[in-house]
């Protein structure tokens, strides 16, 4: 069950629009929440604390997407990590 400190927490990650968008110079894109699977055990989603904005595009509906192509392939046709744009997005929410 998702508290409503996490509930507040995932507004915020979503109102900073899609992290990849933004890493590729594109602003004010819609997003989603994305849970990183790097570093959490097989069939295990991370915490709402490490969740990403993500376009539906980059998210789950592209060929580009990280659920289409796997997050190996993903990260390097973007050329960007999950743990990159999760530092990122943590900076301008001004999480640690």
């Amino acid at each position: 069950m998702t508290t409503a400190a996490e509930k507040r927490h995932l507004s915020r990650v979503v109102e900073l629009g899609c992290a990849l968008c933004r890493h590729m110079g594109y602003e004010n894109t819609s997003a989603e929440t994305h849970h990183p699977r790097t570093g959490v055990g097989a069939g295990r989603k991370a915490p709402h604390s490490d969740a990403i904005p993500l376009c539906p595009y980059h998210h789950r509906l592209g060929d580009l997407s990280i659920h289409a192509m796997g997050r190996k392939a993903w990260e390097r046709f973007h050329l960007v990590t999950e743990l990159e744009l999760l530092a990122q997005t943590r900076a301008l929410l001004g999480d640690k």
